[in-house]
């Protein structure tokens, strides 16, 4: 063999191969790359940053409107409170009047009534007074005597029925407001000045009210 031909595959040797040529600038190529594919990481990880940074503003908005709705909710029962309050003090004040009313009435139903009763009693008592003195009288029929007495017993019962009294004047004090004095005579041996001695005429009441005062002699 020649020289040109040994020295052939020797210059083959020293030149690279295409295919390594090519493997070793896909490899570069290969690793290259690396950049841009991170940078389209951060861009898929862009919308989860400014989805993360929306949900706050999510959960503001959530509680902004259930705060309004917790708002809305206290106005109306501090509405309904008031509304309440008043109801109740109207309904204290009907109440109230009604009592009033109720008691006005049941003071003017007894009013009336007492005057119609101590007008009826007035009429009768006269009568009562002229059968007592019947029965003082001395009288020899027994029998009259005794209808007269038991006449004057079923008036005394009526008139506790109707709630009149008879008024207790003598050996009292001297009440103006209860008596009528027609006499004074000089007072005996143990008697006080100004103590009814003598009752011409009964007096009588109607709870409070004077049907008729009370006729008496007073000692000086």
């Amino acid at each position: 063999m020649s020289e040109e031909t040994k020295k052939a595959p020797e210059a083959e040797a020293g030149t690279p191969e295409p295919d390594k040529v090519q493997d070793g600038s896909a490899e570069t190529a290969a690793e290259q790359p690396a950049s841009p594919g991170a940078g389209s990481g951060e861009a898929a990880a862009a919308p989860e940053a400014e989805a993360a940074k929306d949900e706050p503003k999510k959960k503001d908005g959530w509680f902004n409107k259930k705060n309004r709705e917790a708002e809305a909710l206290k106005a109306k029962l501090d509405a309904a409170e008031k509304n309440a309050a008043q109801l109740k003090d109207q309904l204290l004040r009907v109440a109230a009047e009604y009592d009033n009313y109720r008691k006005r009435t049941s003071r003017e139903a007894d009013q009336k009534f007492n005057d119609g009763v101590s007008y009826a009693v007035g009429q009768i008592i006269p009568i009562l007074d002229t059968l007592e003195m019947a029965a003082n009288a001395p009288c020899a029929d027994e029998n009259y005597k005794k209808g007269v007495t038991m006449t004057l017993e079923k008036a005394g019962k009526a008139f506790q029925t109707l709630r009149v009294e008879e008024m207790e004047v003598l050996g009292k004090p001297f009440d103006p407001n209860l008596m009528n004095a027609v006499q004074q005579v000089p007072a005996q041996e143990g008697q006080e000045s100004g103590t009814v001695v003598t009752v011409y005429q009964k007096g009588y009441k109607l709870g409070d009210k004077i049907v008729r005062h009370a006729t008496v002699v007073v000692a000086e």
